[in-house]
């Protein structure tokens, strides 16, 4: 036993310092997890359960993405390991969205494309966000608005108006994501980006775009041609 605990103990320290020396672009799926699991399984070998991770997900962004639930249906995996685990992805969005928030001004629909990708990544449920500018296209607040399917029972268009309202903003950008992975705005998403415009330009608020992102990508209503406004004809 003290035998099998030392192998165990090396091949940790191994794996540790290739990390430091390398980085992790030569890693397998298995040993990334291995990794990872070190400091949520202190002594036991935690190969067998990256193995189980992979086998019963399919892959490392599905591990990655899982529930904490979820993932404490396979052997090996405490609650403590999952929250490990379900952290990884949270902290990567974090970041991401950190790095966007370092541009003050977007000054294109590209620019506020770009800006707000970051903000779902990971994410298995749609969710809405409101990004609010002031007359100099300056960042004044992006703000979750909404879970679900974009449609009039999961949006409050009265909550985007508080929220824009609320960040003195003259100009708002829509995004919502696509879990499934295809960015193309369904006749629902046209429809409630009508309802949204119709509000916030009530209280002169100006809809300059509705953003879908999937996938780490997005497309763009406003430059696919998609009226933002409905056309009074």
């Amino acid at each position: 036993m003290m035998e099998k605990a030392s192998i165990h103990k090396g091949h940790r320290e191994r794996l540790k310092q290739r990390f430091l020396e390398e980085g992790l672009d030569n890693f397998t799926d298995v040993q990334v997890l291995e990794l990872l699991l070190f400091y949520a399984i202190p002594q036991r070998d935690t190969n067998p359960i990256a193995h189980a991770l992979l086998d019963y997900f399919g892959g490392l962004s599905q591990v990655l993405e899982a529930g904490v639930e979820e993932l404490k249906k396979v052997p090996g995996i405490s609650d403590h390991s999952a929250t490990l685990l379900s952290l990884v992805t949270q902290i990567a969005r974090y970041y991401q969205v950190d790095c966007a928030q370092r541009v003050e001004c977007l000054t294109s629909l590209d620019a506020c494309g770009a800006y707000l990708v970051p903000y779902f990544f990971g994410r298995s449920k749609e969710t809405v966000f409101l990004l609010c500018l002031d007359a100099k296209c300056k960042v004044l607040c992006c703000r979750e608005v909404g879970e679900g399917s974009v449609n009039s029972a999961s949006i409050s268009v009265r909550k985007i108006v508080e929220t824009a309202l609320g960040a003195n903003a003259t100009t708002v950008v829509l995004a919502h994501n696509h879990p499934s992975g295809v960015a193309l705005p369904s006749e629902e998403d046209v429809q409630t980006t009508w309802r949204v415009a119709a509000a916030l330009n009530a209280v002169e608020i100006h809809l300059a775009d509705h953003i879908v992102v999937a996938d780490g990508d997005y497309v763009s209503m406003a430059q696919s041609g998609y009226e933002i406004e409905k056309s009074q004809h």
